[in-house]
This record gives C-alpha cells, sequence and structure tokens, in this order.
C-alpha cells in the first residue's frame, strides 16, 4: 500500500538564508579566511577578530539592497585582504580630525584594489556608498562647514584611484570641497595612483596631504616595542617591490565570480541597514591581532607637542540642558521601550545576572569578614579547644564576628549617548547598567546612572548663534549638550528601571561630547556625602562633534577630555576608571580596559570594580599611576 502523505521539511529556511551564505562565501574567499565568521544584524556594519557583522537583510529586497549589502561584505573583506593593521597603528594620526580623514582615504584605497580588479565590486561599492550617503542626508548639505572634510577627501582619492565619479548622493559634500582640495593638494592627489598597492608608501603620502592641509603633526604614540622590526620587514618588502606586499597577493587571489555573488530571486522594499560609513566600522585600525582586549599601558603624554590652540568654551550655553529621562518623553512610551530592551536582550541578562551575583557575593563577604577572638561570651571558636585539652583550668574561647569596615560607597556609570553606540553596544550598556545598579543596592552601595549626547546634529541653536552672529573665528564648542539622568543615586532601583528604557529612543544619540559630560559626572559626585566615590565612563570612541571640529582645532576636544581627565586623576578623590567598546581608551585614561564586543561588557564592569572593592584602603587621591590589567 502506498502512502500519498508528504512530509513538510520542518527545517524550511527563510528566504534569505541563500542569499546570506552566498554573500559570506564571498566574503571569506576574498578575504581569504575560511574560519571567519560571519554574522547579520540589523545594526551598524563592523569587524573584529574572527568575526565580521553584515546588515540583516529584509525578507524582501530590490537588486539595489541586495548590492548594498554586498558593498557592506566586499568593504570588510577588502578591508581584511589589503590592509596591514601593524603598519596602519604606525601611521595613524593622534589629532582627532586628522586621524578620521586618514581612516577615510585609507578605507577607500583597499576599496580601490578590488574596484579596479572587478567590476561587481566596483558597482557592490558603490551602492553601498550612495546608500551611506542618501541617509546621512548628506545629498541636502549647502554649506562647507556641514560637509565632512574626511568623506569628501576620501571620495576624491576614490574618484583618482578608479576613475570613479563620486556616488550621486555624496556629491553635494564633494563638490562644496572640491576647489579647495584641489587647489591646495591637487597634484598630489595625482600621485597617490602610483603608491596604491603599497600601504605604507601610501599612508606617508596621505601625511603630506595632511601638511598640505595644515592638520599634519606627530604620528599616534600607540606603538608597541616591536614597531622597529616591523619598520625593518615592512624594508624589506619594500626593496622587493610591491609585489611581495600583502595588497597585491590578496587582490590577485580574488575571482570575479565570487565577487558577483548575486541573490537570484530577490525583490522589492527596503531593508534596515546600518547608519555608519565604511570608515566607521575600523575605529583605530584596529582589526585586531588576537581575541584579547587591548593592553592597558598608557603611552607617555604628549602634551608638550599638542598645537595649544584657544581655551576650551562654550559659545552658546544657554542652549545646554540637563534633563532627566522621564521628562524626555511621556510615561507609556518609556515603558514601550523599556519593554522592547527587555526583549532585546533577553539571553543576556541571565550572563550579566551571574556577573553580578558574584560581584554581590564578594561585596556582601567584604562586609561581614572580620572576626574578635578571645573573647569570653558569643560562638565558640572550636580552633582554640586544643587549650583546654592540655590544660583543664584554661577557660574556653570565644569568637564574635563583627561588622567589617566598609565604607560608604557611590558609583556613577556615565554612559556614551552618541550616535556610534546605536544598536547593540547601547542595548547592551544599558542592560548592564539595569543589572548593576539593582546588584549594588542591594549591598548597600549607591548607584547613579548618567548619559551624554548632544540636542543636535551639526550644531543647532548654538550653531545657528553663530552663524547670526557672523561667524566669529574660535567660537569653541559649537552645539547644544544635552545630559540626561537616567538614575540619581538616592532614587530606587524599581522606580528608575524604567527610563534606562529611553536609550532605545530613535533619535536620541547623536554626537560626543566626553570631557564636559566628565566634569559633570564629576562635580555631581563631588557633592555627594559617601566617603568613596567611584566614576566609570563606557565609551566607543574620542570625543566627536563635527560642528565644533570643523571651527576650531582638529585636537579642541580631545585636548579638553585629556584635561579634566588629568585633574580627576590627580587632584580629586574620586576613582575613575574606562571602559572601551572597540575603541582604545587607554591612550586617555589610566585605570582603563579596552574591551572588542560589547557582549563583553557585562563581565568587564564586574570584574572592574571587584578589583575596586576588593582594596581595603582607596587612597583618599590618587599617589601613584595604578593600572588595571585585562
Amino acid at each position: 500500500m502506498t502512502s500519498n502523505i508528504k512530509f513538510r521539511n520542518s527545517s524550511k529556511e527563510a528566504p534569505t538564508e541563500p542569499f546570506k551564505r552566498a554573500v559570506s562565501s564571498c566574503l571569506r574567499a576574498i578575504a581569504r579566511q575560511p574560519e571567519l565568521d560571519v554574522t547579520f544584524a540589523a545594526e551598524r556594519p563592523g569587524l573584529s577578530p574572527g568575526k565580521a557583522r553584515l546588515p540583516e537583510p529584509a525578507r524582501k529586497m530590490s537588486k539595489r539592497d541586495a548590492a548594498v549589502v554586498r558593498g557592506h561584505a566586499d568593504s570588510i573583506a577588502l578591508r581584511i585582504a589589503c590592509h596591514d593593521p601593524k603598519v596602519h597603528r604606525k601611521l595613524l594620526p593622534a589629532n582627532p580630525q586628522a586621524r578620521s580623514v586618514f581612516e577615510a582615504v585609507e578605507q577607500a584605497r583597499v576599496e580601490a584594489i578590488g574596484a579596479r580588479r572587478m567590476a561587481g565590486v566596483a558597482k557592490n561599492l558603490t551602492a553601498m556608498l550612495d546608500d551611506h550617503f542618501h541617509r546621512g542626508k548628506f545629498d541636502e548639505i549647502t554649506d562647507r562647514a556641514d560637509a565632512p572634510l574626511a568623506d569628501a577627501l576620501a571620495m576624491l582619492v576614490r574618484e583618482r584611484l578608479t576613475g570613479q565619479a563620486p556616488p550621486a548622493a555624496a556629491r553635494k559634500v564633494v563638490d562644496l570641497w572640491r576647489p579647495i582640495l584641489e587647489d591646495k593638494i591637487g597634484a598630489r592627489l595625482d600621485r597617490l595612483d602610483k603608491l596604491t598597492e603599497n600601504q605604507e608608501r601610501f599612508g606617508d603620502a596621505i601625511h603630506d596631504l595632511l601638511d598640505a592641509l595644515e592638520l599634519g603633526e606627530d604620528r599616534s604614540a600607540d606603538q608597541d616595542d616591536d614597531d622597529q622590526q616591523d619598520d625593518e620587514r615592512e624594508g624589506e618588502k619594500d626593496q622587493s617591490g610591491s609585489d611581495g606586499s600583502p595588497d597585491t597577493d590578496a587582490a590577485q587571489e580574488m575571482s570575479a565570480e565570487q565577487a558577483q555573488a548575486t541573490s537570484e530571486e530577490m525583490s522589492e522594499s527596503a531593508m534596515e541597514s546600518a547608519q555608519a560609513s565604511s570608515s566607521d566600522m575600523f575605529d583605530d585600525g584596529d582589526m585586531g591581532d588576537d581575541d584579547t582586549p587591548g593592553e592597558t599601558s598608557r603611552p607617555p603624554h604628549r602634551g608638550g607637542n599638542e598645537p595649544r590652540g584657544p581655551e576650551y568654551h562654550a559659545f552658546a550655553p544657554k542652549f545646554d540642558e540637563v534633563v532627566a529621562a522621564e521628562d524626555l518623553c511621556d510615561h507609556d512610551e518609556l515603558e514601550r521601550l523599556r519593554s522592547y530592551l527587555d526583549k532585546q536582550l533577553a539571553h543576556l541578562q541571565g550572563i550579566v545576572a551571574r556577573l553580578a551575583n558574584r560581584l554581590q557575593r564578594k561585596l556582601m563577604a567584604q562586609q561581614n569578614r572580620a572576626w574578635e577572638f578571645d573573647l569570653e561570651e558569643g560562638i565558640l571558636d572550636p580552633a582554640r579547644l586544643s587549650r583546654v585539652v592540655t590544660d583543664p583550668f584554661h577557660p574556653l574561647s570565644f569568637m564574635h564576628e563583627k561588622q567589617a569596615t566598609f565604607r560608604d560607597t557611590v558609583v556613577t556609570l556615565l554612559l556614551d549617548n552618541s550616535g556610534s553606540m546605536r544598536g547593540r553596544p547601547i542595548t547592551v550598556a544599558a542592560t548592564c547598567a539595569d543589572i548593576l545598579a539593582r546588584t549594588l543596592e542591594r549591598c548597600g552601595v549607591k548607584v547613579e546612572i548618567l548619559g551624554f549626547t548632544t540636542r543636535a546634529w551639526k550644531g543647532g541653536q548654538s550653531r545657528e548663534a553663530w552663524l547670526a552672529a557672523g561667524k566669529p573665528a574660535n567660537p569653541g564648542r559649537l552645539n547644544d549638550l544635552r545630559h540626561i539622568v537616567y538614575k540619581s543615586a538616592d532614587a530606587p532601583w524599581r522606580r528608575a528601571r524604567k527610563n534606562l528604557g529611553l536609550m532605545m529612543r530613535e533619535g536620541l544619540l547623536k554626537e560626543n561630547i566626553d570631557g564636559e559630560a566628565l566634569d559633570w559626572a564629576h562635580k555631581r559626585l563631588l557633592g555627594r556625602p559617601e566617603q568613596r566615590k567611584i566614576l566609570m565612563m563606557i565609551s566607543d570612541g574620542a570625543p566627536v562633534d563635527d560642528s565644533t571640529l570643523s571651527v576650531n582645532p582638529g585636537n579642541y576636544l580631545e585636548r579638553h577630555l585629556r584635561h579634566i581627565i588629568e585633574e580627576i586623576e590627580t587632584r580629586s578623590p574620586v576613582e575613575l576608571i574606562a571602559i572601551g567598546i572597540g575603541h582604545d581608551v587607554t591612550r586617555y585614561y589610566r585605570r582603563a580596559v579596552t574591551i572588542v564586543d560589547a557582549e563583553e561588557l557585562g563581565g568587564a564592569i564586574t570584574e572592574k570594580l571587584a578589583e575596586l572593592f576588593s582594596e581595603t584602603e582607596a587612597p583618599a587621591a590618587p599617589r601613584t599611576r595604578r593600572r588595571l590589567h585585562s
């Protein structure tokens, strides 16, 4: 008897799975890393050691949408194949504005190598770049002060290296800068074509460009002791010609078929893609030589060589605001955002909760671990019973547990609420802050949770006031600050819990001006009555505000941040610690740790707090340079 029953495939896959597999295989092939872990998520693309993250494609998408995803994959693959992180770190400028230009141009170089060899890669990269500039509304810019120099110069370099005009959405940005850049560095740009395959010589040429644009300075001090050996090896490569360069070898391995991985049968609708440029993926050039967090050594202070520039000030501080989270949206929306936060990281809650419980056990043990011995009453001391056996006339010995001297403590968690934290980093940070606040509250430690961003992109009312005043030179900070109190130190966790959902609100995360935020949080701590004060900064990058940096020296915000850190670390009773997410904060802070992925944040916070609390006596003010080892 024959059955007519048809069994369904219980493991039927989503429509986008074949496309994902094709894109992942292409990425691994171009990068020449068959074991690379490729994931897809509805957040900005990124690269960390052994892992690549791409935008999550929608169930239905047009050919253009598919090309955007492939463009991100090609960009990451070329970065891996044609970029040497050690050479990059050696050449990277310390000035934030020069650094952003250098990063963008280096990414243009590696993308040009693939685009010149494979037409499919060139089309994918063009689609990705056009999507990035369109989402950032760069096609609506009319003033050069609003047009990022780094993006404009990267597009000009791309034009020289590939012969391709800037994508449609980037043309306004390029056209606003083209006359000035062509006049100052046009001849230098023409010479870059011959250096594309040699990263070190190309980097030297970019430093010449930066000098011509008056952005040049000493190279970054973030070099290790092996740099001299690297120089020798690179010298040997230069002598043997570009044929031995990793760029050439990698590019020759690519095949046009791999680069043309297409999705057959994909149609319509737009997908949610990340809102950062391709250069943002690779902050600090940290492709990573291993999976370990950043070394916590602090390079020698470079303040003596830094251009001083005008003293730090704000052009229109009257537009700044310090606001409670509940005042930025209504109660119902906060509840909805909190619910969304809980769903986003339900799987992470258990991990962070276990770490928090471990921290709680340590703290509770500290509070009740002291004993008094040889007492006449209390708990019988079994360790001293031998005295009674040897001498029956010796009285019994008792002991008593006493409260240890656990000093009254307050902890402030200061969270970077900038646009670069969008997606998983801000979600993980909010969850960790929530769970740690609850844990420390159980242990009698008060916790304050603060956030910092700006009220607007590219200046807001401060910039409007500056324009109305006739654009005076050196205006200082040119954006409106927004400092957010998610939980005050005296507020119970249950009352402030919903406030952390605000970080999920679309449009909240904008620019980051770290120095003033750190100063604000520090002053709040100084006003607290607790004996011990701990301030923890959680950030994923250096201070950046396009409006301010476009009309002030390139190191304006960074220099102020260094000044505030120095003041706190050398003159304040507050203990300062920083955690960098994918960004080396050890360049700024004495106590610091860098993590590669936001998922590691819970472990890093609990570990460093445990280290701080395990110190029996914290000094009233830092006298020696203590460092955290990760």
